[in-house]
């Protein structure tokens, strides 16, 4: 079992920023992939970063380098770096931690708003 929260969103004004992290607890010890995604009002879930075990990160196209995805395996937390927000970022963040190779745990979420 993997317990996974989000913290950190907020309202925000357009080109501000946010840090959202992802704490894991329970059995973490096989925790593989670490992805965040978004899901805006009416939208279908995107995602929007990866990051591997070992460092290795992809952005979603819509992020335009304004997002870094980052881990701290000490301390079993995941994070994601926003700046330059834009309105239509406007959604809820998720993380996702992708364990022993074949179940997904997704954590509660966490709201994102920006204004413009």
């Amino acid at each position: 079992q993997v317990q996974l929260v989000e913290s950190g969103g907020g309202l925000v004004q357009a080109g501000g920023s946010l840090r959202l992290s992802c704490a894991g607890s329970g059995n973490i010890f096989r925790i593989g992939d670490i992805g965040w995604y978004r899901q805006a009002l009416g939208k279908k879930r995107e995602v929007v970063a990866n990051i591997s075990r070992f460092g290795t990160t992809n952005y979603g196209a819509s992020v335009k380098g304004r997002f870094t995805i980052s881990r701290d395996n000490a301390r079993n937390t995941a994070y994601l770096q926003l700046n330059s927000l834009k309105p239509e970022d406007t959604a809820v963040f998720y993380c996702k931690a992708v364990h022993d190779f074949n179940t997904n745990y997704w954590g509660q979420g966490t709201q994102v708003t920006v204004s413009s």
